[in-house]
């Protein structure tokens, strides 16, 4: 494998030993993006130390680090910052906070929680800034990893929207205009389709 060739999210996927597993494929998105975008001298999911990212990284793509001249000696402590950390860090807080004990590894379930949390910063819908094929990898990352918070998303919101209602309702802020969505005049915006056009 030549590892100069290849975009970082690509030469992750060449690791994975479950290269069509949602997990892989969002984790791929998110830590190859980073990398790519900020390099491999910084952690590549904000909030996530060394240490478990390490673990991800042997456990879902394994020689890659190599592969990528990852300094883990460097990289411990070595967080950008993050202007929206605050965002990141309670998008993670309510993904936990739903984990199942029994979708996988709990190291796994944390690093997908991260790297949801760090792709719903992004200007598209959920699904592409994971890199995703389409939203219906998304809906089965989130409602194996997060069942019981999926379940909550009776009204199959989009799902970057669902997350940041959900915290406002935990903080007892209500800022829709309506008092349900089914009567609101932005219900496009929430419930539409996501055909890869429009963005959120």
């Amino acid at each position: 494998m030549n590892a100069q060739a290849l975009h970082p999210r690509a030469l992750l996927l060449a690791c994975a030993p479950q290269r069509d597993d949602p997990a892989s494929l969002a984790l791929a998105g998110v830590i190859g993006a980073a990398f790519a975008d900020h390099g491999t001298q910084w952690l590549p999911l904000t909030g996530l130390a060394a240490a478990p990212t390490r673990a991800l990284m042997e456990r879902r793509f394994p020689g890659a680090d190599e592969a990528l001249g990852l300094d883990w000696l460097a990289l411990d402590g070595a967080e950008r910052a993050e202007p929206r950390q605050d965002e990141v860090d309670d998008i993670v807080a309510l993904l936990l906070d739903h984990l199942s004990p029994t979708a996988g590894p709990a190291g796994d379930g944390r690093a997908v929680a991260h790297a949801l949390a760090c792709a719903s910063l992004g200007d598209n819908h959920l699904w592409q800034d994971l890199f995703l094929p389409s939203r219906r990898e998304l809906s089965a990352l989130i409602g194996g990893w997060f069942p019981a918070l999926a379940a909550r998303n009776t009204g199959d919101m989009k799902w970057k929207k669902f997350f940041y209602k959900q915290l406002c309702e935990r903080e007892e802020i209500f800022v829709c205009k309506s008092p349900s969505c089914g009567v609101c005049s932005d219900h496009g915006l929430c419930f539409g389709p996501e055909d890869g056009r429009a963005r959120i």
